[in-house]
């Protein structure tokens, strides 16, 4: 006998494929006495669905979706660091996938997860919160990771603004009063908080001068070198994340600028390489948001749901050698 399919298991359960299908998804439009069947009749036949070997018995792939817009650079790589730590200790796997800038392409990551995980933890902070929840498939417990507005799931956001603000503070503080302030992109629901945040923060006396980039390293160190080029002069830079600020860095050593006497520069995340090159950034816990979006979203599989709410992450600032002098910097490693 060959291998069994999804119809030998309706015609033994007595029920439709459909039937069977919703029953082995786990869908919960399908009556108790129904599920039993089905799962009996796979368990007696052997049927394993396609989108891989099933706990039979739950209907469970015991892996979670990871839908990010890049997989690739230190921010990210710490959130998965985080997500597979909890995930891993909770008997889950991660199935990882990337939508780039694309909305197109992230209706197409998050099809492509139908029937191959649980549930899933989804970062789209450059996708509209309406266009994103139509997105989402509707029978699969999300958590949602800094997007524009969590599409009715359960959220995790950074408070970009306050971590903005205490930026500008600190370098308004050490009497900087002429910044460049490198963005992230435009739709970008981050790098749009962390402008406002920072430009609502300065005084009156302080003229801010705002550069586009796209939160890579090489758009940093070229917004930098343009202007450094053009004649400009400014005394401060606030990149909207750490890769941008340590673009600016080349591009101001490359120009003779001395860091942080003529020219002090922040950055944002407070990613791993920002503390061995000794960056003052807004530090996010970014394994820790991953971690928590993980448990949150086991909660909801493992019968512990709740109420979708937004959990706002408190950032925090760190003072390193890029704006203060070295002797100046205490117990911020």
């Amino acid at each position: 006998m060959g291998e069994a399919t999804i119809r030998d298991v309706a015609r033994r359960a007595a029920v439709s494929v459909a039937s069977v299908s919703r029953a082995l998804n786990g869908l919960a439009n399908v009556h108790p006495d129904t599920r039993a069947r089905v799962l009996s009749a796979a368990q007696d036949l052997g049927y394993v669905p396609h989108a891989g070997a099933r706990s039979l018995s739950l209907a469970r792939t015991h892996a979670i979706g990871v839908v990010l817009p890049d997989l690739h650079g230190e921010f990210f790589s710490e959130v998965v660091r985080g997500l597979d730590r909890e995930a891993s200790a909770h008997g889950y796997h991660l199935l990882l996938s990337n939508m780039h800038d694309d909305a197109g392409h992230a209706g197409q990551a998050l099809r492509a997860m139908r029937g191959r995980v649980d549930g899933l933890v989804v970062m789209a902070p450059h996708i509209d919160d309406a266009a994103l929840a139509a997105m989402l498939p509707q029978s699969l417990p999300t958590v949602m990771i800094n997007s524009a507005g969590g599409s009715g799931r359960h959220s995790l956001r950074i408070d970009n603004r306050t971590g903005a603000q205490a930026m500008a503070n600190h370098l308004v503080a050490l009497g900087r009063r002429n910044i460049v302030h490198i963005a992230g992109p435009e739709g970008n629901t981050d790098a749009q908080e962390r402008r406002e945040g920072f430009l609502a923060a300065v005084s009156g006396d302080v003229t801010v001068r705002v550069v586009t980039g796209d939160f890579t390293e090489a758009s940093g160190e070229r917004a930098i070198a343009g202007l450094i080029e053009e004649g400009a002069t400014f005394d401060a830079i606030f990149a909207g994340n750490d890769m941008m600020a340590l673009g600016a860095l080349q591009a101001l050593r490359a120009a003779g600028v001395v860091v942080p006497q003529a020219v002090a520069v922040a950055g944002f995340d407070d990613v791993p390489l920002a503390r061995y090159l000794s960056l003052t950034t807004i530090r996010v816990h970014m394994a820790e948001i991953g971690a928590r979006a993980a448990a949150r979203l086991i909660d909801a599989l493992d019968g512990r749901p709740s109420d979708p709410s937004t959990e706002l992450i408190q950032p925090e600032l760190v003072v390193r050698a890029t704006t203060a002098a070295p002797q100046d910097v205490r117990n911020n490693p």
